[in-house]
């Protein structure tokens, strides 16, 4: 439709319209030229029902800035990101380690390993532990999140959307769906209560402590927005938004390491010379490993896992490239579009980590790269996912070769469609290194 109608054109929904932005520069302009008027999100039944317009990723107005706002210093103060902060990662990353080198180099579907590891993550950075991986409440955690993200993507979201009292009442996937957000709020009030229970450290360490503390010293304060429902759907939003996002890109990861073996050899090469074989990775050592972090920036780029970022919706009349946009019109960006925008890339269609390297080799920041988006809504979590790519990767491939299973000469990289674009399923072997 771009090439027939340009970079930015209407798409009828029914009887909605939706502005949908296509190429880098569309894009940025469209998210930054007027960065405040298209802030908000467009309002929905099933993400009320999922949200009630608390938290952060579902939410407008005062409530969302001040929450937003909050997040995103809170990860400042806990250091996400600084040498003295990476070990909770780097404990997850041993976790897996250890995890995959009792396989002894059998095959295995990476999946459920991989997504246990990016959700205790979350849980370390938020509640300041993490869950076994036998724990029963840990494995329906993680089942309701797949639940509610499936859902996001079937015939009975759309159904809902219609008729919420129709599908509530004869769609099993809607009181599944239901019984979902239930269990995963009564873990987070049960979390909550829990550290409340502990009493208060002399300082706050993870970010239960720092909501806490915020709760307490806003108290009275007309304006806050500081509260138990607001916290819990703030975590709700960092899981739902976290898990899945981080844990398919490493997926991703993993299976482009099989397919491109001398890109892996030269990862490898590249750890050994420059950190050796017994090195506890920190997310400072990017700078030091360009062509690692080129890697991973590329697997981002090129796996793509989100086509479309989350609808924006204007918040009153307002002007994109030039074109008059009323108010509450949906703004679609198409961040495929930007990532492989072929005015923007050397080979767009390629997995090719020299899209991040100058001719020196050196790690070189491309303006294109904007798999988390850009503008007020640009992704919360953003450093944390970014610290977490580079140590998981970088200790996995320190540790392992990985290669395909005895015999199977191809892989199906055909994405399945979801709330991210996830690898078909596949299996590999972690040969210890």
């Amino acid at each position: 439709m771009a090439k027939i109608h340009g970079n930015i054109f209407t798409l009828w929904f029914s009887n909605t319209p939706a502005v949908v932005l296509q190429g880098f520069q569309a894009v940025k302009e469209g998210l930054t030229a007027h960065a405040e008027d298209v802030a908000a999100r467009p309002t929905s039944k099933i993400f009320h029902l999922l949200t009630r317009g608390n938290g952060v990723i579902y939410a407008n107005g005062h409530l969302w800035k001040q929450q937003r706002r909050f997040g995103i210093a809170t990860m400042r103060k806990m250091g996400v990101g600084r040498k003295d902060k990476d070990y909770l990662l780097q404990e997850e990353a041993a976790h897996l380690v250890e995890y995959l080198q009792k396989t002894n180099g059998k095959p295995l579907d990476p999946t459920m390993p991989v997504v246990h590891t990016v959700s205790n993550v979350i849980c370390l950075v938020i509640f300041g532990h993490r869950f076994s991986r036998d724990d029963e409440n840990f494995h329906r955690l993680i089942e309701s999140f797949d639940t509610i993200s499936a859902f996001l993507n079937s015939v009975s979201f759309f159904i809902y959307e219609l008729s919420p009292w129709l599908a509530g009442h004869f769609l099993p996937s809607v009181k599944k769906l239901k019984s979902c957000v239930h269990f995963v709020n009564d873990l987070l009030a049960k979390e909550l209560e829990s550290h409340k229970g502990k009493g208060k450290f002399d300082e706050n360490q993870y970010f239960i402590d720092y909501y806490l503390d915020e709760i307490d010293k806003t108290k009275g304060d007309a304006d806050a927005t500081y509260d138990e429902v607001n916290f819990r759907q703030t975590i709700f939003d960092l899981f739902i938004a976290g898990i899945e996002t981080t844990a398919t890109t490493l997926l991703w990861a993993l299976l482009y390491m099989v397919i491109y073996p001398d890109i892996q050899e030269k990862v490898q090469k590249e750890l050994d010379a420059v950190v050796g074989c017994s090195h506890v990775f920190c997310y400072e050592d990017r700078k030091k490993l360009p062509y690692t972090n080129a890697v991973i920036h590329e697997i981002q780029r090129y796996s793509n896992i989100l086509l479309i970022a989350l609808p924006r919706l204007s918040v009153k009349d307002t002007e994109l490239l030039g074109y008059h946009i009323p108010k509450n019109t949906i703004v679609l960006s198409n961040i495929d579009s930007v990532l492989a925008d072929p005015g923007k890339w050397e080979t767009p269609d390629q997995f090719n980590p020299g899209h991040f390297l100058d001719k020196d080799g050196n790690f070189i920041n491309r303006e294109a790269f904007l798999p988390f988006a850009i503008g007020h809504r640009v992704c919360m979590g953003e450093l944390l996912a970014r610290v977490e790519l580079f140590i998981v990767f970088s200790t996995l491939l320190q540790a392992f070769t990985f290669t395909l299973p005895e015999g199977v000469k191809e892989v199906n990289t055909k994405f399945v469609f979801g709330s991210t674009m996830k690898p078909p399923p596949y299996q590999i072997r972690a040969i210890p290194r």
